[in-house]
């Protein structure tokens, strides 16, 4: 009997001493763990900022709309001449960034530009000289006795100088420098009609020899009921008031001008110091 109220009362302490324990760990809260204070830490810790894909290209449409008119119009007619498609002015936005309808000035400049056709929709490159392909620029050129520069025709298709240079491998046309300004003259050729010169009349056209001094080489012409195309005493009289030097130029013999007619091409000695 003494044996067993022993037992229920160490129960009863045991019970007692659980309850406490459980109320203790209710009540109490985990001590925080100090960490030492790093600042190379609490950096890499920072969110860091991320910035839209999209950021430098918009930056980069920002630019090209903010710069000056004529930078937005080259920019433009680089487009047109690259493609020569025709862009309505939403198109040019996608392809170049250039905001036409938002900008009056840039609107205005492209519909007005020489190198721009606007049919009232849209923008297409415009070249001097209306022609696609070889035998139309063959054409062209044989509308053009005296000549027709070659910087003229650059732009008027993509494969104009490939042509060019296979007109004259065929014998159809002349490309030849001016001497002044190393700019390229096409000329054209017909072989259909040749022309044969006597030897004495060769003779008699390379013993001419012209006066050096263009007054006499405009007396000359003035003698002979011509009008000269060019007043040199009057130039050199301007030129002595401004403080110019009016040496006269030494001409050249046979030299060729710009627009020189090609009559004398049954004369192939005239032309070899020529590229």
């Amino acid at each position: 009997m003494a044996l067993k109220e022993s037992l229920d009362k160490f129960k009863k302490q045991q019970e007692m001493c659980q309850t406490t324990l459980s109320s203790i760990k209710a009540n109490s809260k985990p001590t925080p763990r100090v960490t030492p204070y790093n600042p190379a830490n609490a950096k890499s810790a920072a969110p860091a900022v991320k910035f839209s894909s999209d950021t430098e290209r918009l930056q980069h449409i920002n630019s090209i709309r903010k710069a000056p008119v004529g930078a937005q119009i080259k920019r433009v007619i680089n487009l047109l001449l690259e493609t020569r498609q025709a862009f309505t002015a939403e198109q040019i936005n996608e392809a170049c960034y250039v905001d036409v309808n938002a900008n009056k000035a840039v609107f205005d400049s492209l519909r007005n530009n020489l190198k721009v056709y606007y049919d009232g929709k849209r923008f297409s490159y415009k070249s001097k000289y209306d022609v696609k392909d070889k035998s139309q620029l063959l054409k062209l050129i044989r509308k053009f006795a005296e000549g027709i520069a070659v910087i003229d025709l650059k732009d008027a298709y993509p494969s104009v100088m490939d042509d060019l240079q296979a007109l004259k491998a065929a014998g159809e046309i002349w490309l030849l420098s001016n001497f002044d300004s190393q700019e390229d003259i096409a000329y054209p050729n017909d072989p259909r009609v040749p022309i044969r010169v006597d030897d004495d009349l060769k003779q008699l056209f390379r013993g001419i020899e012209l006066p050096r001094d263009m007054i006499d080489i405009e007396k000359d012409l003035q003698k002979n009921e011509m009008k000269p195309a060019t007043n040199t005493a009057k130039r050199r009289g301007q030129a002595q008031v401004h403080g110019i030097s009016n040496k006269p130029k030494q001409k050249k013999k046979h030299e060729i001008s710009k627009r020189t007619k090609l009559t004398n091409s049954h004369l192939p000695e005239l032309f070899k110091n020529l590229s």
